[in-house]
């Protein structure tokens, strides 16, 4: 398996090229971006930002682990409102587009919500019209991932939808594609289940892999916890991924960052991976 880093684990305001350079001076192979709404990699970037920014990757020697978004939380397939779903459908356009140009071959997707608690104001929607408007979305998304050779990774998030894996198992193969699968992960599973049994359930369908971890006792976003401080039990984890047979990346989200000397999470959580992953003696 790879060693990844996603960009929400820097502090903010960290350039892509100050996380990169930081990525790799910590021992990762490879570092998951993000689309945004604006800034240097929006919505509205050019060939030619994206192009620089696929340099800076090559010329440091480190890959494109995944390309993640956050703005599904602001504009959802399954929203009451139709402007808010179409705009959730383009989002993921870009998202599959920019993925290719990059040279990514996954995307993180949040295909819509039920609800959310940790966004006020959220907006709730029943149960089945969620799962409906979700399907029919990602059904029709998934010839354009297969067409640019990008697979939709349908994050399992705290969005009280696709709540066990049997679940995200019957939605990933009710799409009819091979190209749309799992981003499974690991800490988000902790408050509710166990990740070694949804990673035997999903199985082949798992495209990528995030690493958190969680304390189950605090409860709440509070929970989240350094790699190795929680209850993820990681030697089942990555004696479930090796059952499968996966060799893809692992990459670590890092919420929250540290208050001070924010780049240390980088640096403490290579070390944590390496353990995991039995890079060292």
């Amino acid at each position: 398996m790879k060693k990844g880093i996603n960009i929400w684990s820097f502090g903010d305001g960290v350039s892509i090229k100050d996380a990169i350079a930081t990525a790799k001076d910590a021992g990762f192979d490879g570092i998951e971006l993000s689309l945004n709404e604006t800034g240097e990699l929006g919505l509205e970037a050019t060939d030619s930002e994206l192009a620089d920014i696929k340099l800076q990757l090559a010329d440091t020697g480190l890959e494109l682990a995944g390309l993640a978004t956050g703005l599904y939380w602001s504009y959802a397939m399954t929203s009451e409102t139709e402007a808010n779903r179409l705009k959730a459908i383009d989002v993921c356009k870009k998202q599959i587009e920019t993925a290719a140009k990059l040279g990514a071959d996954a995307i993180l997707v949040i295909p819509g919500a039920v609800g959310v608690d940790f966004i006020p104001g959220s907006e709730v929607v029943p149960y089945d019209v969620a799962y409906g408007r979700a399907l029919e979305a990602i059904t029709k998304l998934a010839p354009e991932a297969e067409a640019a050779g990008v697979s939709i990774g349908i994050e399992n998030v705290w969005n009280k939808f696709l709540l066990s894996p049997l679940e995200m198992r019957g939605f990933i193969d009710a799409t009819g594609s091979k190209y749309v699968g799992s981003y499974f992960d690991v800490g988000n599973t902790v408050y509710s289940g166990y990740p070694e049994h949804w990673i035997r359930i999903l199985g082949h369908r798992i495209k990528k892999v995030h690493f958190k971890d969680y304390r189950r006792q605090a409860g709440g976003l509070h929970g989240f916890v350094d790699l190795l401080a929680g209850d993820v039990d990681y030697p089942a984890v990555v004696a479930a991924l090796q059952e499968i047979g996966y060799d893809g990346y692992v990459t670590a989200e890092m919420i929250p960052q540290y208050t001070h000397h924010t780049k240390q999470i980088i640096y403490n959580t290579s070390g944590a991976m390496d353990a995991i992953l039995g890079r060292k003696g």
